[in-house]
């Protein structure tokens, strides 16, 4: 699961516990304007193929955690429950796209489009 944060214009991202070593990272930040959309999406996270692993881990139907490469770039993941995922769409990034589990999906989608629009 991820946590985020929002400190005037960044959005931060800490993975919690255990996934820090599944994921192979502890944290993301990156400025708001370089989000291009967020959206609750547990599609995304479903199934077992998530692109090429890079860094991280796999298990299918249970954890989905690190980077990997999908349709041309790269997405990280850090995933145990699809229905609880949010997907944001990046620019600028080293990362295309993030699929993250957060506690509540509608509310952090409201609080990241509320913080871009205020950054605006």
């Amino acid at each position: 699961m991820v946590d985020i944060s929002i400190e005037g214009d960044r959005i931060h991202l800490d993975v919690e516990g255990i996934d820090q070593l599944w994921a192979l990272r502890s944290h993301l930040e990156f400025p708001l304007s370089h989000i291009q959309s967020v959206r609750v999406d547990p599609a995304a996270a479903r199934g077992w193929w998530h692109g090429l692993r890079l860094f991280g881990s796999n298990i299918p139907g249970v954890l989905a955690a690190g980077t990997f490469y999908q349709q041309g770039g790269l997405v990280f993941y850090d995933v145990h429950d699809p229905e609880s995922t949010i997907v944001l769409e990046l620019n600028y990034e080293r990362y295309n796209r993030l699929i993250v589990e957060v506690e509540d999906p509608e509310g952090a989608r409201a609080t990241i489009d509320r913080a871009i629009k205020a950054a605006t």
